[in-house]
């Protein structure tokens, strides 16, 4: 009954991507993730009928890629969570990085061959951009987990292929490092397949955030006896701004570091300008005696969503200058604000990210953090920005690539060249 079902579905979701490829009016909507897939891979000039492949990488690249990827800390959590759970159900599992490389895959034999007859192995490039929608580029692109079933994939020598993708965030950082999967036949797809491979990609973020705190707590160890004998405020933090100790000012769970850090003198937006010294495993930082934490009132903002994958915003005034990557979550709300000069309720904010409005808390908590690089520079009730700060926002190219995981309806609009 079970295949049958599948072959019902598999049929019907063909003739949706015919009529959504030739124009027409198709049996029924692709859900909303797959049609914007499809607009983008059909932006992109993939090639629905033509299965092409990227050159596949070295071996010295693959080994390479593997040492440096975080994923690497925690492949045997991703082993032991569905490696022999898909080697039972036919199914394998693939690891890959940002960029869509596949970096390590493990499963059944028999799949692992049908895998490389579709150009599925190591080292290959699974961009959506390269081979249309799939478990590995879609959920990459869109920051969510996604399940591709059968015609849902761009590409129709895929068609007999069921993928169920969910990415990895680095609790440490915020920054997508990743995305797991799990692939195979398509009669051998179980709906909660997806379910699964999100569940286990969270229990491996679980132990990335259990690691990093006792890289902390060891930091820490070094940090306390240092503070007892600088006079005056000083904090110590790990490489990514975490907190392990302060002293003469009230303790803080992260500074934003910017992208281009190291010791000397520094200018950050929540202490103002300040020393840097190195410490094993972070950073002593010692402000200046001068009130310098707010950027003044004559601050430029940069909201830069030129490029999909690395959002950033730069801010620069008389106290100096500093440059945040931003997450997808912070570079939509920052761009939600930036559009809106007289500024957005929490709740009408959480209406235009989660269809939501009551979920006005989550939306707090996002911007509590957002202005913990932006102090000075976002007031509330509304939430806008400050007045006399010059904000500009620098778009893509192509308006259909801003903020492609958005799914806020001022964000769709603009990607669709909308006003208002």
């Amino acid at each position: 009954m079970a295949a049958m079902d599948s072959v019902r579905a598999a049929r019907l979701l063909k003739g949706v991507r015919d009529a959504a490829l030739s124009g027409h009016r198709p049996p029924v909507d692709p859900r909303p993730v797959i049609e914007e897939s499809w607009s983008r891979v059909l932006r992109r000039g993939v090639d629905p009928d033509r299965d092409v492949r990227a050159r596949l990488l070295s071996l010295e690249e693959l080994e390479e890629r593997r040492r440096t990827s975080p994923l690497a800390e925690v492949l045997p959590e991703l082993r032991r969570g569905l490696v022999s759970i898909a080697d039972a159900a036919q199914h394998i599992m693939v690891v890959a990085d940002t960029e869509g490389r596949i970096l390590w895959r493990e499963g059944a034999p028999a799949v692992l061959r049908m895998a490389d007859s579709h150009g599925f192995e190591l080292g290959a490039d699974w961009r959506e951009s390269m081979v249309g929608t799939n478990g590995v580029g879609t959920p990459l692109v869109a920051r969510r987990p996604v399940q591709v079933f059968s015609a849902e994939h761009f590409v129709r020598t895929h068609h007999n292929w069921t993928c169920a993708g969910s990415p990895v965030t680095d609790p440490r950082d915020g920054r997508l490092i990743g995305v797991v999967d799990v692939s195979g036949p398509l009669d051998t797809m179980h709906p909660a397949t997806l379910a699964l491979v999100n569940s286990v990609t969270r229990l491996a973020e679980a132990e990335l955030r259990t690691r990093h705190l006792s890289t902390l707590d060891r930091l820490r160890t070094t940090a306390v006896p240092l503070l007892a004998g600088i006079p005056g405020r000083a904090v110590v933090v790990d490489g990514n701004g975490w907190t392990a100790a302060v002293t003469g000012m009230a303790p803080t769970g992260r500074l934003a570091l910017p992208k281009s850090f190291g010791p000397g003198r520094t200018w950050l937006p929540s202490l103002g300008s300040c020393q840097v010294d190195p410490l094993p495993g972070g950073w002593l930082l010692r402000p200046d005696d001068t009130d310098g934490t707010t950027a003044g009132a004559s601050a430029v903002v940069v909201l830069d969503l030129s490029s999909p994958r690395h959002p950033t915003v730069s801010v620069s005034g008389e106290a100096g200058s500093w440059t945040h990557e931003l997450t997808p979550r912070h570079a939509e709300l920052l761009y939600l604000l930036a559009v809106a000069p007289a500024g957005r309720t929490a709740s009408a904010l959480a209406g235009e990210l989660f269809g939501d409005a009551g979920r006005a808390v989550t939306v707090r908590a996002e911007l509590s953090r957002v202005r913990r690089y932006l102090a000075g520079l976002l007031d509330g009730r509304p939430y806008r920005f400050r007045e006399g700060t010059d904000v500009r926002v620098i778009l893509p190219q192509d308006p259909a690539d801003l903020l492609p995981q958005s799914l806020a309806s001022t964000v769709v609009r603009a990607r669709r060249g909308e006003r208002g």
